[in-house]
């Protein structure tokens, strides 16, 4: 580990100290083309020490400050998309005369929306401010989501849906490549998993809120058209503290002092992965398209986006299809809501704890699977409501297997633009799995819903086939990356710091007191060029 040298008398920090990092400005010269943060920290023009306590001061900011909004933003979000769902047990269907595969379409449109803007969305984060790029697009969505309380038919319900598609398509690639810009790998698995909790957490308090707003009686509007203006109307709201509140990347943000900026940048070296850079790079595109590993985390994602799109679209109608009425199948939602959170952050904490995806990805299928069996199985009636409900329930474990295919992706890719377009294919799999979701569910087929079930019970299969595939291929590519250091002269094996907690880093720097080697963090080196990459499994 490097020692600091150049610490002035003035600098409180010089003493003997457990420190974390140390960076010296030699490393950086010419910063063209380089990572933001290379010209931030040559610019300030000093050593850069992380303590343990430093490093804990700023995350506490960190997760007060950003996570919050996420949070709040990730949980608008999911509520602005099931309000169809809820407004289906509230006569939508009736009374804007849906028949056929109209009401799919309406679950479908939005990712059909979300699917085509990926790739505009990838170009906008790198050269759009991220703070204002999502203040702007949470705004515009809670707008259009306000119009379609207007809405009458299924042309006026199809246009706004789509439109809603395209502004909330930037919600999760934004978050992720905010995680990433703001935490370290160890730190990133667990924000995922928060702001993702929040479809449960949506599950539960959306269902709440429906329950209470369909109980409204208006001879103006129908219970689903006060719905869906309540729901867009605090959106928009919102989107101001949005556009207030977070920050561009930590070079600019507010809630921070200079000093804070640095430590709060410095943190991230071991992540080898950057933080913000606005210029796109056309060859880490390539990069991108000809990896293997994207096409895993593609069929990953649309794996268990498939069954996703169906039980978010019929969620309710299933629940409906054991017996019960309107308001108690909003009522049973919540519970499947809170069965969400504890599977998304459970699951995320068990990666977190043992470092790895692979294993908790494969374990997260096993009581979905269980879930499809009881429902295929048991005959949908009232008899047999207690054990159905026990099978949804189980079916209900699938949310926390998304935000690790997240994790899993953002942590094992580096370089800006390669990051941005590695994201916008892994979104696009997933829009695409939640076109085809609802369509393998049709009212027609109720109350069984076998070909849905039957579809997804097959999927949970395959994604454990692929999550084996995905992690032999990843340590595969480690061994690549020893075989590259020992041929340009350095040690085959190094130690992935972002991955220690505290805890270990402190253990770490008390026995390893050698110079740290030259870093690649902030040059904006793709994982695959850079050797010094690890990639996590």
């Amino acid at each position: 580990m490097a020692t600091n040298e150049q610490s002035s008398s003035s600098d409180p920090k010089g003493d003997i100290e457990a420190i974390e990092d140390v960076t010296t400005k030699e490393h950086i010269e010419d910063t063209s083309g380089k990572d933001k943060a290379a010209e931030f920290l040559q610019n300030a023009n000093q050593n850069v020490v992380v303590s343990p306590e430093d490093n804990a001061r700023i995350l506490r900011k960190i997760d007060l400050t950003i996570l919050p909004i996420m949070l709040a933003v990730y949980f608008l979000q999911q509520l602005d998309k099931s309000t169809l769902s809820y407004a289906s047990v509230f006569g939508l269907v009736k009374d804007a005369h849906l028949g056929g595969q109209d009401y799919s379409w309406l679950g479908s449109i939005v990712y059909v929306a979300q699917l085509v803007m990926q790739p505009i969305i990838a170009f906008f984060l790198v050269k759009l401010p991220t703070g204002k790029f999502a203040a702007a697009m949470v705004l515009c969505w809670g707008i259009v989501l306000s119009c379609m309380s207007v809405a009458k038919n299924f042309k006026g319900l199809l246009a706004t849906r789509f439109f809603l598609g395209c502004f909330e398509a930037s919600v999760a690639p934004t978050f992720i490549a905010i995680t990433q810009m703001w935490w370290r790998r160890s730190e990133q698995t667990n924000r995922n998993a928060s702001w993702y909790a929040m479809n449960g957490v949506t599950n539960m308090v959306g269902s709440l809120l429906a329950w209470g707003l369909g109980h409204i009686n208006s001879t103006a509007l129908h219970s689903y058209q006060i719905i869906f203006l309540a729901c867009g109307l605090l959106t928009v709201v919102f989107s101001i503290i949005v556009f207030l509140f977070m920050p561009d990347s930590p070079v600019e943000a507010k809630f921070l002092n200079d000093h804070d900026k640095l430590l709060a940048v410095e943190r991230l070296r071991d992540n080898q992965m950057g933080v913000v850079s606005t210029e796109w790079k056309w060859e880490h595109v390539t990069e991108s398209l000809l990896d293997l590993k994207t096409w895993f985390w593609f069929s990953l994602i649309f794996s268990i986006s498939i069954p996703s799109g169906g039980i978010t679209t019929f969620g309710p109608l299933i629940i409906n299809s054991f017996g019960f009425d309107s308001f108690k199948t909003i009522l049973l939602n919540i519970p499947f809501g809170a069965v969400q959170i504890i599977a998304t952050m459970g699951g995320a904490a068990l990666a977190t704890y043992t470092k790895r995806k692979g294993p908790v990805l494969a374990l997260l299928c096993i009581p979905p699977i269980v879930g499809c069996v009881i429902l295929l199985c048991i005959p949908h009636a009232k008899a047999h409501k207690g054990p159905l409900l026990v099978g949804y329930y189980l079916i209900s474990v699938y949310p926390g297997i998304s935000p690790l295919i997240y994790s899993w992706s953002s942590q094992n890719t580096a370089g800006e633009t390669k990051k941005k377009t590695t994201t916008a294919v892994l979104f696009i799999g997933q829009s695409a799995g939640n076109i085809i979701g609802p369509h393998l569910y049709t009212t027609a087929e109720a109350p069984e819903y076998r070909r849905g079930l039957l579809s997804n019970l097959v999927l949970f299969i395959v994604l454990i086939i692929l999550v084996i595939l995905t992690t032999l291929y990843l340590m595969l590519l480690n061994k690549k990356h020893a075989k590259r250091r020992v041929a340009v002269g350095k040690s085959a094996v190094i130690i992935d710091r972002s991955m220690m907690n505290a805890q270990e880093r402190a253990v770490h720097d008390a026995i390893d007191e050698n110079e740290a080697p030259e870093s690649k963090a902030f040059d904006d080196e793709t994982d695959l060029k850079n050797e010094d990459f690890i990639f996590v499994y």
